[in-house]
């Protein structure tokens, strides 16, 4: 959970700085939140978790 809700955040930080810049215009970002929460009610979605997880998992376990 807690890795989602970080993840979620560090996503919408970035849509909000890019939309700030002028990388992406308003309707595409909000094109791209509708995106990503109707992929998020899919049944795409456990496994797009579980492929985060792994990714997270794996970066947690890098010893420098």
């Amino acid at each position: 959970m807690a890795i989602s809700l970080s993840t979620v955040l560090l996503l919408g930080i970035i849509l909000v700085v890019m939309t700030r810049n002028g990388k992406i215009s308003g309707f595409p970002a909000l094109i791209a939140m509708l995106f990503g929460f109707f992929l998020a009610s899919s049944g795409l979605a456990p496994s797009i978790h579980n492929f985060l997880d792994s990714i997270a998992r794996t970066i947690q376990n890098v010893k420098i």
